[in-house]
């Protein structure tokens, strides 16, 4: 397991489980966490326009999961910057894009920036969206978003991996978020020169027997295998977990969804998609798959439907292998009236997506509203990227349909996406998400406790009922006792024990109330 592990927040202490029933649970445990909350409520209610007790507020309280982040546009520029210095690396002066040495006419040492502040600064904004104007037109901070990842993809080869995991897991712990599920490119090379000596079939059946004959993907997923125990390896190394000095981004769990890159030809999208689904069974580091790069870019664009069928039909090959998809990351000053009435739609009725991520083109979809009815009764969960959406998108506030999806019933989560690249974090999302749309303490609350539910973690759940019309009551085997308890009975443990999906929602329930009973003793 990578980076595998429990974040409580800072003042909480370890929960020691019980084998037994004999512990009985207050007889008004329930009663006393909802006053608990209501109290909680009113006291963010009361910080709404302080800003500095809001971030700390925001900052403190328990998150569950981020499950839409991208491991490369994830890590903190300033450590990308920090890799290329050590890799010895050259920055092109007029792109900004590191390359490997010496350095020729025209670039310069990245060992630079230690002596020259403005290189530096120049190099920070070219790799991120630092100090990016807002007024600027539509499609420039599409393009200066998308453009970075060229740019330090030198720095973010899988080579790195465990490094810019350290960097990520450090930043969640210290925003009390305890599981992360972040998107990589297992076996990139590999899998290229595999794609490149199977080619192309139209008929997927035919493709995926000369994927998978003489042993061709079997040898590709132990090479991604072996991938992952070297970025396990230097992940631990980094955080320096297991000694006296390891950091906190030890103690969050790491799991890894394979993306494929849409903009590629068919036969590689193949292939990136039959080794995601095929860790996913055999690892249980990785979770599923996904598909990235720009939906407007017009390869993506124009084998859409395609990449739809693919995955319909990987899926009937490896059932037990999750799907989240990015859908909907679209308006009109991107793509024509054609493009923005089916991404959401075929995602979700032929790519068997369990998640989407975005969405954002919801209202010009065919049918939205039989859409969401369709999610909702399915649990197919929006994982809402707010900032990157204003960035790259410039769609923001009411015009973003955020509140639509949850007042239809869809189940909604607060994720990052490119954190390091937009400068944000989990904690500033969920403040950007209280402060745009008023929010609530048990509304933030709820969605957090969602994150963990549409998390594609193994297992049975804490919760009765299915998300979104849960009423987040324990199952029948821990029901009685208050969630979170130090000391569990005996049915209920055996559930903890057998379900890390369950036992990560229990933890985040002992998180919530010590961070409310923290809250409330600090404010009286």
């Amino acid at each position: 397991m990578v980076g595998v592990g429990v974040f409580l927040v800072a003042s909480a202490v370890a929960l020691p489980l019980a084998t037994a029933d004999a512990v009985k649970p207050e007889p008004d445990s329930e009663r006393s966490t909802i006053a608990r909350e209501g109290r909680v409520a009113a006291h963010l209610e009361h910080i709404r326009d302080a800003p500095h007790q809001l971030r700390e507020f925001m900052r403190a309280m328990p998150k569950g999961a981020d499950l839409h982040n991208h491991l490369s546009g994830a890590a903190s520029t300033q450590l990308l910057i920090d890799l290329a210095v050590q890799s010895g690396l050259c920055i092109e002066e007029d792109t900004s894009t590191a390359v490997p040495g010496p350095c020729k006419d025209g670039s310069r040492p990245a060992s630079d920036v230690r002596t020259d502040s403005a290189f530096g600064e120049k190099l920070a904004r070219a790799w991120s969206m630092k100090d990016f104007p807002r007024n600027k037109p539509s499609r420039a901070g599409h393009d200066h978003f998308f453009a970075t990842f060229d740019k330090f993809m030198a720095v973010t080869t899988n080579d790195f991996n465990g490094k810019l995991q350290a960097d990520v897991a450090n930043t969640a712990a210290r925003n009390h978020q305890k599981y992360l599920e972040t998107m990589i490119s297992p076996a990139f090379p590999q899998a290229a020169k595999l794609a490149k000596q199977v080619g192309y079939d139209k008929d997927l059946a035919a493709l995926h027997e000369r994927l998978t004959s003489g042993g061709k993907l079997d040898r590709l997923v132990n090479a991604a295998r072996k991938e992952a125990d070297n970025t396990d390896r230097d992940f631990r190394r980094a955080a320096q977990c297991g000694t006296a000095f390891a950091q906190p981004g030890c103690k969050v769990e790491t799991r890894f969804l394979s993306h494929a890159l849409r903009a590629l030809a068919p036969a590689d999208v193949f292939t990136q998609l039959e080794l995601g689904m095929a860790l996913a069974e055999k690892d249980r580091r990785f979770v599923g798959v996904n598909l990235v790069q720009p939906e407007d870019d017009k390869n993506a664009l124009r084998n859409y439907r395609l990449h739809m069928r693919m995955l319909d039909f990987l899926h009937s090959k490896y059932p037990n292998a999750h799907i989240a998809l990015h859908a909907g990351e679209l308006t009109p000053e991107f793509v024509g009236r054609k493009d923005l009435t089916f991404h959401i739609n075929e995602a979700v009725r032929v790519g068997h997506a369990e998640r989407i991520g975005h969405g954002v083109d919801l209202k010009h979809e065919d049918l939205p509203r039989k859409l969401l009815h369709t999610m909702a009764k399915r649990g197919v969960a929006l994982e809402a990227n707010l900032t990157s959406n204003e960035q790259i998108l410039q769609v923001s506030g009411k015009d973003h349909p955020f509140q639509t999806y949850r007042k239809a019933g869809v189940p909604v989560t607060i994720s990052t996406d490119d954190p390091g690249i937009s400068r944000t974090d989990i904690s500033r999302e969920y403040e950007r998400a209280a402060t745009t749309y008023g929010l609530s303490y048990p509304e933030l609350k709820g969605i957090a406790r969602t994150s963990l539910e549409e998390a594609f973690l193994p297992g049975k759940s804490l919760w009765n009922g299915k998300t979104p019309k849960r009423t987040y009551r324990p199952v029948a085997r821990c029901a009685g006792q208050e969630p979170g308890a130090s000391h569990p009975g005996a049915r209920c443990q055996a559930l903890l024990d057998s379900s890390p999906k369950a036992q990560q929602e229990w933890e985040l329930e002992a998180a919530f109330r010590n961070f409310e009973r923290r809250v409330l003793k600090h404010s009286l």
